[in-house]
C-alpha cells in the first residue's frame, strides 16, 4: 500500500524537466505514441495474416480449420513471450531507466517484423519455416512485453497528476492508429490476385516495419529520462541505502496489486481479440466477404481514435474505476447481442455490432495506463505495469482466438461460446475494479511500503 509520507526530494538537475513540463511532455507523448503504433501495427498485422494467409503458407493441411488453429497457435506463442519481456525489461527499466529499455524494445520489435517479411514459406524450406516464424514471433513478443509499460510510464511520469489520463490517452492512440495502419495496408495487399498475395504481397506490410522503426527511433532518441524515476534514483544514491530486492521479488512479496492489475486488463484484451483477429476468420466462414469485414475493422479504428483519448481524459474527472467499470458492465450485457448481430448476415448489423463492441472495449481499455501506473511504487513500477498488462494480454487475447477457433470448430459454428468468453472475461475485469481503491491523482513519488 502507499503511505501519506513523502521522501525528501532530490534537487532537480539544472536544465532537467519536471512533471508537467509541456515542451518535453509533448516530445515524450509523440515518442510513446510512435512506439505504441509500431507495437500494435506489428502485433495486429500478424494476427490478421494468421487469419488470412499463414495457415496456408506455414501450416499447410487438408483441413482449413486445423491450419487456422495452428496459425493462431503461433499468435498465442507471441503473447506467451510478452510476460517474459515484461519481467526482463521491467527489471532493467526499474534499475537503469525507462528510456534505454524503450530503444531496445523498438529495435527488437520492428526488426523481428521486418525479418518475418523475408521469411521463406513451408513450400520452400519445409518444417524450418514454421519454426523460424514461431522464433521471430517470440522475439517480437518479448520486445512488446517491455514496450507498452515503458511507453506508458514515460508519459505518465512526465505529466502532472491531474492530467495523466489526458496524456496517456494520446499515447494509447497508438492502438487504433497501429490497427488502422495495419488494416489499410492489408486491405491494399488483399486486392492483389491470390497468386501474387500468397507469393510476395503478404510480405510488404511486414517490410514496412523497417520504416516505422527508423521514424520512431529518431523521435525516441531525443527525449529525456522520466523525472520521477530520475528523482527516485538520485534520492537512493544520496541516502546510500543498500539495494532493495529485485522488482519482481518485491512484487511477489505483496502480489495483490499485480493480480488486480492483471485481472483488470483481461476483459478488454479478450474483447479486442475476438472483435479484431478472430472475427475475420469467423465472419468470412459465415458468409461475409473479407473486404466487407476489413472495412468494418477500419471503422472500428476510427471510433477508437475518438473514444480512447476521450475516455482516458474522462478518467481524470470521474476516476479510473468508474470509467473502466462502465465498460466491463457494458461488455457483459452486450456479449450475446454482439454475435446475434454478426450472425444476421447483414453488413449493416455486423458494423453496428462491432462498433458498439469497440466503444465498450475502449471504456475498459482507455484508463488502463494511468490506472496501472498509479498502483505501484517507482522502484517496481515498470515491472508491475508491464507484467500485469502482459499477463492480461496473454490470458485475454493470447489464448482467446485459439480457444474461440477450437470452440467454433467443435460446435459446428455456434457463437455461444464466443459470447461466453466475452461475458466471463468482462466479469473478471469488473470484479478486479470493484476490489481495488481509486488511484486517480495518487502521488507517484510517495513511499511504497512492502508487506
Amino acid at each position: 500500500m502507499y503511505t501519506e509520507k513523502q521522501p525528501p526530494r532530490a534537487e532537480t538537475p539544472s536544465g532537467a524537466d519536471t512533471p508537467g513540463d509541456n515542451t518535453q511532455l509533448r516530445k515524450v507523448a509523440l515518442s510513446s505514441l510512435l512506439g505504441t503504433v509500431l507495437e500494435y501495427y506489428d502485433f495486429l498485422l500478424y494476427s490478421t495474416m494468421a487469419a488470412l494467409v499463414f495457415g496456408k503458407l506455414f501450416f499447410p493441411s487438408s483441413n482449413s480449420a486445423a491450419s487456422t488453429i495452428a496459425a493462431f497457435g503461433t499468435l498465442a506463442a507471441g503473447y506467451a513471450a510478452r510476460p517474459i519481456g515484461g519481467i526482463l525489461f521491467g527489471h532493467f527499466g526499474d534499475r537503469l531507466g525507462r528510456k534505454s529499455m524503450l530503444i531496445v524494445t523498438m529495435v527488437m520489435m520492428g526488426g523481428a517484423s521486418f525479418v518475418i517479411g523475408l521469411l521463406p514459406d513451408y513450400a520452400t524450406i519445409g518444417v524450418l519455416a514454421p519454426i523460424l516464424l514461431v522464433a521471430l514471433r517470440l522475439i517480437q513478443g518479448i520486445a512488446i512485453g517491455g514496450e507498452w509499460g515503458g511507453a506508458a510510464l514515460m508519459v505518465i511520469e512526465h505529466a502532472d497528476k491531474d492530467r495523466r489520463g489526458k496524456w496517456a490517452g494520446i499515447m494509447q492512440l497508438g492502438s487504433p492508429i497501429g490497427f488502422l495502419l495495419s488494416t489499410v495496408v492489408v486491405m491494399v495487399v488483399t486486392m492483389l490476385p491470390d497468386e501474387s498475395l500468397y507469393s510476395w504481397g503478404w510480405r510488404l506490410p511486414f517490410l514496412l516495419s523497417g520504416l516505422l522503426v527508423a521514424v520512431g527511433l529518431y523521435v525516441r532518441l531525443g527525449v529525456v529520462e522520466s523525472p520521477v524515476f530520475r528523482e527516485a534514483l538520485e534520492q537512493a544514491e544520496a541516502e546510500s541505502e543498500p539495494k532493495a530486492a529485485t522488482p519482481l521479488v518485491q512484487l511477489l512479496r505483496n502480489p495483490r496489486p499485480l493480480l488486480l492489475a492483471c485481472a483488470a486488463g483481461i476483459g478488454p484484451f479478450a474483447l479486442t481479440a475476438l472483435t479484431t483477429s478472430h472475427i475475420i476468420a469467423y465472419a468470412t466462414d459465415t458468409g461475409y466477404d473479407e473486404s466487407e469485414v476489413m472495412r468494418t475493422l477500419v471503422a472500428m479504428s476510427v471510433v477508437s481514435l475518438v473514444c480512447i483519448p476521450l475516455f482516458s481524459a474522462l478518467s481524470d474527472r470521474l476516476g479510473r474505476r468508474t470509467v473502466t467499470m462502465a465498460g466491463a458492465v457494458g461488455a457483459v450485457v452486450f456479449a450475446l447481442p454482439l454475435y446475434a448481430l454478426v450472425n444476421t448476415g447483414s453488413v449493416l448489423w455486423l458494423t453496428v455490432g462491432l462498433l458498439i463492441a469497440q466503444v465498450v472495449q475502449n471504456l475498459m481499455y482507455a484508463p488502463l495506463a494511468p490506472l496501472l501506473a498509479e498502483m505501484f511504487g517507482t522502484e517496481m513500477r515498470y515491472t508491475g505495469v508491464s507484467l500485469g498488462y502482459q499477463m492480461a494480454s496473454l490470458i485475454g487475447a493470447g489464448f482467446g482466438p485459439l480457444i474461440a477457433s477450437s470452440f467454433v470448430a467443435s460446435t459446428g459454428g455456434s457463437s455461444l461460446p464466443l459470447s461466453a468468453i466475452i461475458g466471463v472475461t468482462a466479469l473478471v475485469t469488473a470484479t478486479a475494479i470493484w476490489r481495488m481503491a481509486e488511484t486517480r491523482g495518487r502521488d507517484l513519488t510517495a513511499e511504497f511500503v512492502r508487506e
